[in-house]
């Protein structure tokens, strides 16, 4: 069974702003590969609220 999700994606100003953190910050982390859950569609990087959510409740968010 196909679940789908209707959730927005968000631009990097946007997630920067969900996390506390500037935009710079965000390319940043996308750039050292520090497995934030970033897609590239085109030229732009987007977010789930819920895929930064579950890495940051991994953990993995704070081994930058």
């Amino acid at each position: 069974m196909l679940i789908e999700s209707n959730e927005k994606w968000i631009g990097v100003e946007e997630a920067a702003d969900y996390l506390g953190v500037k935009p710079s910050t965000v390319r940043e982390w996308i750039k050292k590969q520090t497995g934030i859950p970033a897609h590239k569609i085109g030229k732009q990087w987007k977010f789930k609220i819920s895929d930064l959510d579950a890495w940051i409740k991994s953990g993995k968010s704070a081994n930058i």
